[in-house]
């Protein structure tokens, strides 16, 4: 009697596992994933940017090999951070050019995923750029363009500008996809609050020109915002909503303040991790009356082992970056990646 019970349980449980990897593999997700890779440079002085210091003879003696050995890297994490499938974006910031983008996508075993570049050399007087690679089998870029941050109270100066791409995502849904590299709090938060002002100003002014003629429109932003979810730049100034259950006028919603609240972080400064790299995205995004949609469940930082080394000064752990101060340290980069999961509602499907 006990053992005709003990087996009844036993397949009880092995039909509840399987039913559950069948729903797994039945679940199609589209990952996209946001990298700052902390000084992506090639070896050559350009003399348009003031990037002196990363080249052989410059304070950080900064080689080919050495270049190489990150690209090596950061193809890692990217396969890494997809599991079963590289991920379908890849939104990247602190790269210097298109050459460095080319070793990437086409000198690694990435080329085998057909990845394009979206890219343009930004105004950043140290030539650092935002960028994006997309899955051309998996992703039909329409449209992409590149806005300029402008400040009001300092018209000479410059920073990086903001990467824009409508494409449609599997041949299901149309995605609107921002990705960001705001200005640094170098001098003072406070001091350098305008300049993250005026990267929010020029972002929602283009999300909202979208809204015109796409009121419904699905829209990832992603980045390293230099600030975190809750300060005013993103809240008063993108006017983002830190979580799901309020009212949300600007429908725009920080998966990153969710991530946060749960203990995450993908920078750490003086001992504290932060969330700095952030996903926001459309409240339409997070509706399953969509053929496409997802949620904060479908998001993470990826702190994997090998992005991490011993915190000897606070304890834990911490990003193993590239360099520490001018010193090579050989790592793949000061943050996280952080990504996100869509969802294909099944459904909706034909």
């Amino acid at each position: 009697m006990r053992r005709g019970l003990f087996i009844l349980i036993i397949q009880f449980l092995i039909l509840i596992q399987f039913s559950f990897a069948q729903e797994k593999i039945s679940t199609t997700r589209y990952r996209a994933m946001f990298y700052n890779v902390e000084n992506l440079f090639d070896s050559y002085n350009d003399s348009l940017t003031n990037d002196d210091e990363f080249t052989p003879m410059g304070v950080r003696h900064w080689t080919w090999e050495k270049m190489n050995q990150k690209i090596v890297g950061i193809y890692k994490t990217i396969v890494a951070v997809g599991e079963w499938e590289p991920p379908v974006f890849v939104g990247l910031c602190e790269v210097e050019n298109d050459y460095v983008l080319y070793q990437l996508a086409h000198e690694t075993p990435l080329l085998k995923y057909d990845y394009k570049i979206v890219h343009r050399d930004s105004p950043d007087p140290r030539g650092i750029d935002v960028a994006l690679l997309f899955r051309n089998d998996l992703f039909e870029l329409q449209e992409s363009r590149f806005f300029n941050v402008t400040f009001p109270d300092e018209p000479n100066r410059k920073t990086r500008e903001i990467l824009y791409a409508r494409g449609i995502l599997a041949g299901i849904d149309t995605i609107h996809v921002f990705v960001n590299h705001w200005p640094s709090k170098y001098g003072g938060e406070l001091e350098s609050n305008s300049g993250r002002f005026a990267a929010a100003n020029t972002l929602k002014e283009k999300i909202d020109s979208i809204k015109v003629f796409y009121p419904d429109a699905r829209i990832l932003i992603m980045g390293d915002f230099n600030d975190e979810p809750e300060c005013n730049p993103l809240v008063e100034g993108l006017k983002v909503c830190l979580d799901t259950n309020s009212t949300c006028p600007s429908e725009l919603v920080s998966i990153a303040s969710i991530l946060k609240s749960k203990g995450q972080g993908s920078y750490k400064y003086q001992g504290v991790w932060g969330m700095i790299d952030q996903i926001i995205v459309s409240k339409s995004l997070l509706d399953q009356k969509h053929k496409i949609y997802t949620s904060s469940d479908n998001a993470s930082v990826f702190k994997a082992d090998f992005l991490l080394e011993s915190d000897d000064s606070f304890l834990g752990d911490k990003p193993f970056r590239t360099f520490a101060g001018y010193k090579y340290h050989g790592g793949y980069s000061d943050h996280l990646p952080v990504s996100v999961d869509f969802i294909v509602n099944k459904a909706l499907e034909p």
